[in-house]
């Protein structure tokens, strides 16, 4: 398995135990908060690497 798969499958196991965390510590009021940081980190990265940063700048 190569390399990318590997890291794949870790973040996909990552991303299952922080939802088994959530299910059964009743926490269900910090998914916007979170579901908010990846939106917002998907942006600075999106707009640090693309054509798309003028545009996205103009949201801010």
């Amino acid at each position: 398995m190569s390399g990318s798969q590997n890291g794949i499958r870790d973040t996909a196991a990552t991303m299952r135990e922080l939802l088994a965390f959530f299910w059964h510590g009743k926490v269900w009021w910090l998914t916007p908060l979170i579901v908010l940081l990846f939106v917002l980190t998907f942006l600075i990265v999106f707009a640090q690497s693309s054509a798309v940063a003028p545009f996205i700048y103009a949201l801010f």
